[in-house]
């Protein structure tokens, strides 16, 4: 067996052969487009977790030689997302519990009097939980996106010359799979002494990530959407801001020092600061693994393939009348597997529920917990597309978390590494069927 056969085998997903029962009682396998919500588990994330299982113990607190071992690999998975992401030698990376909790613990860490731009574009974590932001409107092209940043930047160099300044932009849309132009934004950030924060949620399950090459200052990214879902994100760049920063969480593991008096506490540098509490041993261990075997295989092959299927799936559903798929920087701009579109007539709510009662086909459908981007994008559309909901909320209400939000919505296929042209073609026509 080849070390690309191997690798290919080890990032396939767990579940390819799992089949759902349809609403007329028959059964069929499952078809997976829901990637960029939550990617399936792969191979290489099982192994390595039923692999440390039998050693699980814990972490930085016991001097057994089960703990040893395991802080010892707890550390090494530190180090291959090091790697992974092209840390330089003076970043930390931190262990987090995805990318929302990544960019709130970097919001926390920020200077005080930081401002930061973000763009309306963004997934509700790079949109909430800032405190000072200027929020610029969704931009028509990466030309745009780049001028509009030169031009907030410039503004605020005159008024605010000495202040902290952030960006935060997302490397590929949630909504459209397109793709940002991450190193022409960060030079343009660091022309106005402004730091750079990428959201590679998307992005790095897709593409390969290199803090140092892209020229960010950070990097945030979950393991539930790089085929390790057990919990573990990362928070990865310029160590000065957080090692100045108070901790996110206070606790055990935080603490360089704790005296007898109340305020006599003087916590750890680097990443312990901001990871108290026991780790998460098996979302660390598990990405690590999958990351591992992404950066031994062909990425542009791997990237060729999907890129094919994405093509097959847009012309496909191009080819339907009254199908619509939703751009922000027009329908040949590079992205990733990420399609979203509205069916005129139908319901997003209801194009969903049929593909999966009626064909066994997995999408989302909503507004993809980036309003403000996906209501522009179907603004267009509104007057043609009845309003949608996902399965489980009110009619004529749309899900995001906690939140409902009565609008018009769209329907969203996400593919990834088990995604095959059965499949995609299993998609458009169902997709023809219900138009």
């Amino acid at each position: 067996m080849s070390a690309l056969t191997a690798t290919r085998a080890d990032l396939s997903v767990l579940g390819a052969d799992v089949t759902v029962k349809l609403a007329d009682g028959t059964h069929v396998p499952y078809a997976n487009f829901d990637y960029a919500a939550t990617a399936p588990c792969a191979s290489a994330a099982a192994r390595a977790v039923n692999e440390i299982l039998p050693h699980y113990a814990s972490v930085h607190r016991g001097a057994g030689q089960l703990s040893q071992l395991c802080t010892k690999r707890y550390e090494e998975a530190r180090e291959t997302l090091r790697e992974f992401v092209g840390c330089r030698p003076d970043d930390n990376l931190i262990f987090t519990r995805n990318t929302t909790d990544a960019l709130n613990l970097l919001a926390h860490a920020v200077p005080a009097g930081t401002t930061v731009l973000a763009f309306a574009a963004e997934h509700h974590a790079n949109l909430l939980p800032w405190k000072r932001t200027v929020r610029l409107p969704s931009p028509s092209s990466p030309s745009g996106a780049v001028t509009a940043v030169h031009s907030a930047l410039r503004e605020l160099r005159r008024t605010e010359a000495d202040s902290p300044l952030l960006l935060s932009v997302t490397g590929a849309s949630n909504v459209t799979g397109e793709l940002w132009p991450i190193r022409e934004l960060a030079a343009a950030a660091h022309l106005y002494g402004a730091r750079i924060c990428v959201d590679a949620a998307q992005l790095a399950p897709h593409r390969a990530v290199d803090i140092a090459e892209l020229g960010v200052d950070y990097l945030v990214l979950s393991g539930h959407k790089l085929y390790a879902p057990f919990g573990a994100g990362v928070l990865a760049g310029r160590a000065d801001w957080l090692d100045a920063a108070e901790p996110y969480l206070v606790g055990g593991g935080a603490t360089a020092h704790v005296g007898d008096a109340t305020h006599d506490v003087r916590w750890a540098a680097g990443a312990a600061r901001h990871e108290a509490g026991t780790p998460n041993l098996l979302g660390a261990v598990s990405l690590a693994a999958v990351c591992t075997e992404l950066a031994l295989a062909d990425r542009a092959e791997v990237e060729a393939e999907e890129e094919a299927l994405t093509a097959r799936l847009r012309s496909g559903l191009a080819a339907i009348d009254g199908v619509h798929d939703l751009n922000l920087f027009g329908p040949e701009h590079p992205r990733i597997g990420v399609v979203a579109f509205v069916v005129d007539g139908v319901p997003s709510s209801r194009v969903a529920a049929r593909l999966a009662t009626e064909f066994g086909i997995g999408v989302r459908d909503g507004l993809f917990c980036a309003h403000p981007l996906t209501r522009r994008l179907l603004g267009a559309r509104a007057g043609r597309s009845a309003v949608g909901a996902c399965s489980d909320a009110p009619r004529g209400v749309a899900h995001c978390g906690d939140e409902n939000i009565p609008d018009v919505t769209a329907v969203r296929a996400s593919l990834g590494l088990g995604s095959t042209i059965e499949q995609v073609d299993r998609l458009i026509y169902a997709v023809r069927s219900i138009a």
